[in-house]
């Protein structure tokens, strides 16, 4: 009986064995995680610690230099016109002050200041267009009305002289409003002016080709700054006389073919990484060259190339400020007649900190809106 017992004992401990041996044995902690993560790409070499270090000794001085001057010395508000505590911190201590006075001006220029309200509801119909638009489930013609409807009452906002309002001369607007205004009308009209001449440098017939080629090469031949200045020096002078165009809608039209030539190369190369494989089914479907090209080459070439559309869309909507040497007051120019006033010499860093902000969460929200719609979009190709 005990051999028995012993046996079974015996056999147990056996049996055992292989079951501990196959139980999966958790990671260590510092190769997990954050910990793992730190390891991996800060601290895998003496090298890359070192200079992990160094960076961090460098970015942590900088961020406390910028909270005692931005926060701690800072000085918030003052007395109307009185900038003494502003000049007595001036070094050490930022003085925001200068942007709650001149903050209105900042954003609106010199829109009348009791209708700042107008362009105020302007700049939030323009952040709402951006966000329907960028919602998948409006992708499809319910967009024409939505942005129809947006447009014009913005329009309308803008000049009033209808409804009660009072009218507002062009010369009169400024500030975020035109920036907006300025980015949101050249994308929009540039894109699809970008598909064409695309499509036009590779179409079998050689003057459309040939007219896409010349216009893509002479505009990205000259600075865009060249381009505003001829639309606001120069092309007034070829018109008949008496006959004069609103000189937002030249600069508007210079931003335009500016941005479509650009855009129109990114889009021919996403045409061109398309594998020929794709044309060439299109093709045995017996599609027509629209269906084919609205339906099948388009779309997955526009998907390959999210990131440098909306690179360049970032840029363009910076570039806007570069109307400023045709005499427009766009978020950048109101920013720096601001500080012209005598009292407010000297605190330009901190308008430039507060108008460079507002392109930054502008910019920001693009690119992040870039990386999540190129993720799903190209969701497939990770199976």
């Amino acid at each position: 009986m005990a051999d028995t017992t012993t046996r079974i004992q015996l056999e147990t401990a056996v049996a055992r064995v292989p079951g501990e041996a196959s139980a999966p044995r958790k990671p260590p902690v510092t190769a997990t995680g954050f910990l793992g993560w730190l390891r991996a790409n800060l601290f895998s070499s003496w090298i890359n610690a070192a200079v992990t270090l160094v960076l961090l000794y460098l970015v942590v001085r900088w961020v406390i230099g910028f909270v005692e001057w931005g926060i701690l010395n800072a000085v918030w508000s003052v007395p109307a016109g009185q900038t003494q505590a502003c000049r007595e911190v001036q070094g050490v201590g930022a003085c925001w002050a200068v942007v709650t006075e001149k903050h209105r001006f900042i954003l609106f220029g010199t829109y009348p200041y009791e209708e700042h309200w107008r362009p105020a509801l302007v700049c939030a119909l323009f952040i709402g267009l951006y966000v329907v638009s960028a919602m998948r489930r409006f992708w499809n013609w319910t967009l024409v009305p939505i942005w129809t409807v947006t447009l014009t009452v913005i329009g309308i906002l803008m000049w009033g002289g209808v409804f009660g309002l009072p009218y507002v001369p062009q010369e009169r607007w400024g500030g975020l409003p035109i920036t907006l205004i300025l980015a949101t009308f050249g994308l929009a009209f540039a894109f699809p002016l970008a598909i064409l001449v695309a499509l036009g440098r590779r179409s079998q017939l050689p003057a459309i080709k040939a007219i896409c080629v010349l216009y893509v090469e002479l505009i990205r031949g000259v600075p865009l700054i060249s381009l505003l200045f001829m639309a606001s020096v120069m092309f007034p002078l070829f018109l008949p006389e008496g006959v004069n165009i609103d000189k937002l809608l030249r600069a508007q039209i210079a931003i335009i073919l500016f941005a479509g030539a650009y855009l129109a190369e990114v889009v021919r190369g996403g045409l061109q990484a398309l594998p020929k494989g794709q044309y060439e089914a299109a093709e045995a479907l017996g599609l027509s060259y629209w269906q084919k090209t609205g339906l099948i080459i388009l779309p997955q070439a526009l998907r390959l190339v999210i990131p440098p559309l909306v690179n360049t869309f970032i840029g363009f909507f910076k570039d806007t400020s570069l109307v400023l040497i045709i005499g427009i007051f766009d978020l950048l120019t109101a920013g720096k007649t601001a500080i012209i006033e005598p009292a407010w010499q000297g605190f330009g860093v901190e308008v430039y900190i507060f108008v460079g902000f507002i392109y930054f969460l502008f910019c920001y929200a693009m690119s992040k809106y870039s990386q999540n719609l190129e993720a799903e979009l190209n969701r497939h190709r990770r199976r």
